[in-house]
């Protein structure tokens, strides 16, 4: 193998990396600041240091690219670790006892909604506006959401049980509308909570409504 091919291929493996990262991040900001409708492509090639054809051929068009910069943001450290393999994860299966095992899922909620939260508040007020590259993003991230609630909730039922008048399907709903972007949006910042008082209540509301007494 000739070295300086090696050398060269590796260098330009790392200079594509790092302008991939460049216009993720300016993306993230113009995203956060300006929201999704006031971003334009030519405002973050500038401020990413590159042409507006180069954030085409990394990362693809505007839509794509909030999509991407969402879930980088949302995996955060862990972005290479498949997600049932997480930390975070695994306390939420492994735990005892149905209360612990909610009140890890609620810390696992808190941690994501404090990755994303600007962004999501940002996508789902602006998608009413009827943008439709907008409106479909949002109903892909309830969709997501509404996987992960459905697997928690079955694994509730299964190793702790539920509480009379709650079968899975609404305990997954609750899930879900507990963990909503918007409801900590109200709670953490317009009524001033702080995330450990609202991660203290999303676990206890979900063990009240799912579990039986003293489950």
């Amino acid at each position: 193998m000739d070295p300086t091919r090696s050398y060269s291929t590796a260098l330009r493996a790392e200079q594509s990396a790092l302008t991939r990262a460049r216009i993720i991040d300016a993306a993230r900001t113009s995203f956060t600041e300006q929201g999704y409708l006031g971003s334009t492509l030519a405002g973050i090639a500038r401020d990413a240091g590159v042409s507006v054809q180069t954030v085409y051929n990394v990362l693809g068009g505007k839509a794509l690219l909030l999509k991407t910069v969402y879930d980088i943001t949302l995996a955060g450290d862990d972005e290479p670790i498949p997600m049932a393999q997480r930390p975070i994860v695994q306390a939420v299966l492994l735990a005892p006892t149905g209360r612990e095992c909610l009140a890890r899922y609620a810390e696992m909620g808190r941690v994501l909604a404090e990755r994303v939260l600007a962004l999501a508040s940002m996508l789902l007020a602006q998608a009413a506006t009827g943008d439709p590259d907008l409106r479909a993003f949002a109903d892909t991230i309830e969709s997501e959401r509404a996987v992960g609630a459905a697997a928690t909730a079955r694994h509730v039922a299964d190793r702790f049980g539920l509480r009379d008048g709650v079968d899975t399907q609404m305990a997954q709903d609750i899930l879900w509308a507990l963990t909503a972007p918007d409801l900590a949006d109200r709670l953490v910042n317009r009524r001033r909570w702080g995330w450990d008082r609202f991660q203290f209540w999303l676990g206890t509301a979900m063990a009240d409504a799912l579990l039986r007494p003293g489950g």
